[in-house]
């Protein structure tokens, strides 16, 4: 469940999840308007009793800058990868001991390769010692998918636990294909979280 309210912009565009507390006093202040309450949720007051918001919209437009192309980080590029080695295709919970995923430049900065997200793919800890400086055809390794840069609502949305709710308006603007890569990435985090838990 999520554990905040979700804002979006008079465009109906998401902006960020935002407190309760903070969705409410917009409300309040008649900057948002609220769209969705979760029900049966109450936030009460000496005086009043209102309702526990899951969604709000700004009445004004707020003019949003291009936003930065972002940095690849491992935690997206796990994310992006469905936690698996791209070479040889065991998920994160499969690995053996000792062993751990990687970020791989599939062609080796010291042989002109660059950073960025079409260079770049999870690689197991095996799988990298083998590869080592070489190009992946040089040393009997495929890559299963072709490295891209992830889309703005996996980049954005893939780290916020969202409500079912919720989740409808990012449908809404980004479209249903962009929502289903999106759950697909939650998922797969979730299940890397709880095997995490579960080796504790």
């Amino acid at each position: 469940m999520g554990s905040g309210c979700l804002a979006l912009n008079a465009s109906f565009e998401p902006l960020t999840v935002l407190s309760v507390e903070r969705a409410l006093r917009l409300v309040i202040d008649r900057k948002a308007e609220l769209l969705e309450a979760e029900e049966g949720r109450w936030m009460r007051s000496p005086r009043q009793a209102l309702p526990y918001p899951a969604v709000i919209r700004l009445v004004r437009y707020v003019h949003v800058p291009r936003r930065f192309r972002r940095q690849v980080t491992n935690t997206f590029l796990f994310a992006r990868d469905g936690y698996r080695c791209q070479y040889c295709g065991r998920h994160r919970n499969d690995l053996r001991p000792r062993e751990f995923l990687t970020r791989d430049h599939v062609v080796p900065l010291s042989r002109g390769g660059v950073h960025d997200w079409t260079n770049v793919v999870t690689a197991c800890s095996s799988c990298n010692n083998r590869k080592g400086n070489r190009l992946p055809q040089e040393c009997g390794l495929k890559l299963r998918t072709t490295p891209r840069e992830p889309n703005e609502v996996e980049l954005v949305w893939a780290v916020r636990r969202l409500t079912p709710v919720q989740a409808k308006y990012i449908a809404m603007f980004y479209g249903a294909e962009a929502l289903q890569a999106l759950r697909r990435v939650t998922e797969e985090a979730e299940n890397a979280r709880l095997a995490l838990v579960g080796e504790g």
